[in-house]
């Protein structure tokens, strides 16, 4: 059969029930296999929103995502979504068209050097040489992808190969020496662990998106509540934990609550458990956590004292050591009274310090109002995709995440025209959740294209812009540290998202009174396809806590 007919069979025998992409010259025989391979192929507006879809698929549901692009201009419109899902650990494939093999390196009509480009921001890359290649690549570039630290991997195919015959049989067996990830995790390591913890008197468990991309968050609310453990999650975290739970601290980190900061800032023993402790969460490094010992427990071993030094190191999967950890914990029947103090004191930060704002006293709708409407008006239901920026740290703080998997936003990369794609792809994968995008007016018109996507697909997304007419974290950053010099941030009155929501062939809404705000985003999410919500908020508002760049964590504002 044809190389790309066997890809079809490889892409099945992986589970791939959907493809995000856009055709083109180097992949044209690859999308006429997809028209007899029975593989629904989702066509995007733009490569880019086609790799935000695979992330947010991939993030909603737990599988491998799979984006599809041509070569040149359509693998470069790749690059952010390919980096951002490997600042953020996201198992996504990303198959990309090549020109043909004699016009390599001779500057031919769309081509681009899509393994050079994207050699430092890929977990792994494959440039097909020859077509009897393609069906183990596919298969290595899925297993590389979804174990150890997930991540993206790039296949790159030129075009006359993918077409060429090959004898096609099933790759039964994966062998790669050079890539065996520690998933167990040390035993001596881990009851030297226990130890520390079970004579913590001020210990706080540190959670990132580790947790949630292991599926390890019964193991850690289990390890939690033995002796009644503090708990705050990274924004990639979120969830992992339930929010709505006495032993919740909140988020951590530069937007995070006085009472998670505080915690880290006094605690004695931090156990850091698929987190990075990346600069948003340390602050002034040199100042993180004087008083601290460090556990930390990762499946990526690079990620061990790259930035806090780990007295003791774990390396392995989280849902593997973690009930180890707890076991060894419970032998030793730590005494839970010497928390009472640690307790008293992190009780008496949440009374003097709860997250709070001023709320209006008219129609205006103040942003954090916008989110805690929302979270009324869903129930706390919902899968959760958003953009980057104010709206982003106001539905981390404000919207209460139960379960994993229903938080979806850009953390590592910030990258802004992540939420609408990623919101699409999160549909797709999770067709029975109601599924919403919070976006700001200034991302959202980054990916709006894909609202034709949207509309085309039949994928009924609720759109909730939280619009202010302003880059609102960047002003933010002008008011408070630029002597409100503000400078290229005010965004107008520009477009009209109702207008532009039907041009494409949604349901457009423009909601401006606080006193109807949960019933008439009650009314949208009871709207059939997708739909766009300009919500008219606050035009400035500032998200805090905060804690300003490069400063401590007991430095904070707001």
């Amino acid at each position: 059969m044809r190389a790309v007919d066997a890809l079809m069979e490889c892409l099945k025998a992986e589970g791939v029930d959907v493809v995000f992409g856009l055709p083109g010259g180097a992949n044209l025989p690859t999308y006429d296999a997809f028209y007899d391979a029975g593989i629904r192929h989702i066509l995007v507006r733009h490569e880019a929103g086609g790799g935000h879809a695979a992330e947010g698929y991939a993030k909603a549901t737990g599988r491998v995502g799979v984006a599809l692009a041509t070569s040149g201009p359509g693998a470069t419109n790749l690059v952010t979504p390919i980096c951002d899902a490997m600042m953020d650990s996201v198992p996504v494939v990303f198959l990309t068209g090549q020109v043909r093999t004699e016009l390599l390196g001779t500057d031919g009509f769309q081509e681009a050097d899509t393994i050079g480009i994207t050699m430092p921001i890929v977990k792994h890359s494959f440039m097909i040489q020859h077509p009897l290649e393609i069906p183990r690549a596919v298969h290595e570039a899925f297993h590389i992808a979804r174990t150890g630290r997930p991540g993206p991997v790039v296949v790159d195919i030129p075009q006359d190969l993918s077409r060429a015959d090959i004898p096609y049989e099933p790759v039964r067996d994966l062998h790669l020496p050079g890539y065996q990830p520690t998933t167990d995790g040390n035993q001596k390591q881990i009851r030297l662990a226990a130890k520390a913890l079970a004579n913590a008197r001020r210990p706080v468990l540190y959670v990132g998106g580790g947790v949630v991309a292991a599926g390890a968050s019964a193991e850690l609310i289990e390890l939690a509540t033995v002796d009644g453990l503090p708990v705050t999650c990274t924004v990639m975290g979120l969830g992992a934990f339930p929010a709505p739970h006495p032993q919740w601290l909140g988020m951590l980190g530069m937007h995070g609550t006085r009472t998670a900061n505080y915690s880290m800032d006094e605690a004695d023993l931090i156990v850091a458990i698929g987190a990075r402790f990346d600069d948003r969460i340390t602050g002034k490094l040199s100042e993180f956590a004087p008083r601290a010992k460090f556990i930390h427990i990762d499946i990526d071993p690079a990620e061990i004292s790259k930035n806090v030094p780990a007295h003791i190191p774990i390396v392995g999967d989280a849902r593997n050591i973690l009930p180890r950890l707890t076991a060894e914990y419970r032998a030793l029947t730590p005494d839970p009274a010497r928390l009472e103090e640690w307790w008293t004191r992190i009780r008496r930060w949440q009374e003097r310090h709860p997250l709070a704002y001023e709320d209006s006293t008219d129609a205006e709708i103040k942003p954090q109002y916008m989110i805690q409407a929302l979270y009324e008006a869903t129930g706390g239901d919902a899968v959760v995709v958003s953009d980057v920026g104010q709206h982003q740290m106001w539905a981390a703080q404000y919207f209460h995440f139960a379960k994993p998997r229903r938080w979806i936003n850009s953390g590592g990369l910030g990258t802004m025209g992540f939420g609408l794609p990623a919101a699409m792809g999160a549909k797709v994968g999770c067709p029975d959740e109601t599924v919403v995008c919070i976006a700001g007016d200034g991302s959202v018109q980054m990916n709006a294209q894909e609202l034709a996507t949207c509309a085309q697909e039949q994928i009924p997304i609720k759109v909730f812009i939280m619009n202010n007419g302003y880059l609102g974290m960047v002003r933010q950053w002008q008011e408070l540290f630029w002597d409100k010099r503000y400078s290229a941030v005010d965004m107008g009155d520009w477009p009209d998202f109702v207008k532009l929501a039907e041009a494409y062939g949604a349901t457009g809404l423009r909601l401006e009174d606080k006193r109807t705000l949960v019933s008439d985003m009650r009314e949208a999410l009871a709207t059939e396809g997708p739909v766009v919500v300009d919500v008219r908020v606050t035009r400035e508002e500032n998200t805090f806590p905060m804690i300003p760049a490069g400063q401590a964590a007991r430095d904070m504002v707001g």
